[in-house]
């Protein structure tokens, strides 16, 4: 049977379509390069080429997005066809589950297969990211650990799997380690994703924006390009530099240039200019209509059932955008998503509900029951999906509520909490302002 570049067999393959099949798992892979478009010519050449059909599928469900969800399913029904070897099960079982935002389950299978198949890089990246969804990056780290022994360092793909490492490390707080192995890994692959992302989150996350620039500035070519298919998000993380350095001019200018330019009708894609836009306005950045346009980018893309994260940055938009409806109908999605009994019920029901409403709270200005709602779901908060610097909005929007609200004991600990981390950072100095100028009752 033929194998692919990983050594595995793969059904109702051709030489032809393996070769597609092999150049596309590497632009899924290092998220660079036409992912779906490699998968189709692939299965143009192969049309029973059974892990086509589920790369595709993974490149589809992992955009956490309604539309693409229901083009996954489609995917589900062709395989069910077709013949298939072991590997090919787990992934079809796999994806099952991940379709209808059961990701716990799907790691679940994943974890397992790849301990039989360590090198089976759609495997290893679509546990990585779906672990994202799930608030866990940093198992990344441990899944990676125990496949890499098993590579040769001059083995196509290890460059790319060293990468995975380097950000589970990331994720895991091991920030020395993994900006060695992330600036390694990027060595190996330059126009890997991964490898800029994990060294870029370091720098945010040990408060060394400077150095975040200057890494952004020296590698713009390699992550720039229109083959990065995620480099909306790399724009954010140069924008949040900005940010922290008090540079709210620049960073607006991040999101009106590059961010909207870049920025794809995919539910994790418009993630990023909320997120960014919500943070620049507590600051006093004046949104003007904006907020209109993003809120009508948002149509369709989120569901309140198959992404918590993606449901939470859409309210954002509908909140400011001032549209009421969409809202009423988002929070009764979610609120039937949390009484059902599927694996997403308990994070919308512990992190997604609680959130969006201290979110409506902030909104309307009452910023003590803002407070009331978000201070308890900081527990919780790693449920909602996303990295550290991706949730860190939430605990942003509390700072900023109960400083606001006038409560000098919340404001000042949530501030003395984020400038131990951070010290330079200048919103973290405002958060302290702030909370040193409320009077002591």
């Amino acid at each position: 049977m033929p194998h692919d570049a990983e050594g595995y067999s793969l059904s109702g393959a051709t030489p032809e379509a393996i070769g597609y099949f092999d150049r596309a798992v590497r632009a899924f892979t290092l998220v660079y390069g036409d992912t779906l478009g490699l998968y189709e010519d692939g299965l143009k050449a192969a049309p029973h080429l059974v892990m086509a059909h589920l790369g595709k599928g993974w490149a589809l469900s992992l955009g956490n997005d309604p539309v693409l969800a229901a083009k996954a399913r489609a995917v589900l029904d062709v395989v069910r066809d077709l013949p298939r070897n072991e590997r090919e099960n787990a992934h079809l079982a796999a994806l099952t589950h991940a379709v209808e935002g059961h990701r716990a389950s799907a790691v679940a299978i994943l974890d397992r297969h790849l301990m039989r198949y360590p090198f089976d890089l759609v495997a290893h990246m679509a546990a990585l990211q779906m672990d994202g969804h799930l608030g866990r990056f940093h198992l990344a780290r441990d899944r990676s650990a125990r496949a890499l022994p098993r590579w040769s360092t001059t083995q196509e793909g290890y460059g790319i799997m060293l990468s995975f490492y380097a950000f589970g490390l990331e994720e895991a707080g091991d920030y020395a380690r993994a900006e060695d192995t992330g600036r390694a890994a990027a060595a190996l692959e330059p126009h890997g994703y991964w490898p800029h992302h994990c060294v870029s989150h370091v720098m945010e996350m040990t408060g060394r924006p400077r150095d975040g620039l200057d890494w952004m500035a020296t590698r713009e070519p390699l992550w720039s390009a229109k083959d990065n298919t995620n480099r909306v998000h790399i724009w954010w993380h140069k924008a949040l530099f900005h940010v922290e350095l008090g540079q709210t001019d620049e960073a607006l200018g991040v999101y009106d240039g590059p961010i909207l330019d870049t920025v794809r009708p995919v539910g994790m894609s418009i993630c990023n200019p909320s997120a960014l836009l919500w943070r620049l306005e507590t600051l006093g950045c004046e949104a003007g209509d904006r907020w209109k346009h993003l809120a009508a980018m948002w149509d369709g893309h989120a569901d309140g059932r198959l992404c918590v994260f993606t449901d939470i940055h859409a309210a954002m938009a509908e909140l400011r955008a001032e549209d009421n409806a969409a809202l009423e109908h988002r929070l009764a999605a979610m609120s039937k998503t949390a009484a059902e009994g599927t694996e997403a019920a308990s994070i919308y029901r512990d992190v997604g509900l609680p959130v969006v409403h201290g979110l409506i709270a902030f909104n309307r200005g009452e910023y003590a029951r803002a407070v009331e709602h978000l201070l308890p779901s900081r527990f919780d908060l790693w449920k909602m999906g996303g990295s550290h610097a991706q949730r860190d909005v939430i605990d942003w929007t509390l700072a900023e509520a109960a400083a606001r609200a006038g409560l000098r004991d919340v404001a000042l600990s949530l501030a003395h909490e984020r400038l131990a981390s951070r010290p330079s950072s200048m919103p973290n100095r405002r958060f302290l302002r702030q909370a040193e100028a409320i009077s002591v009752v």
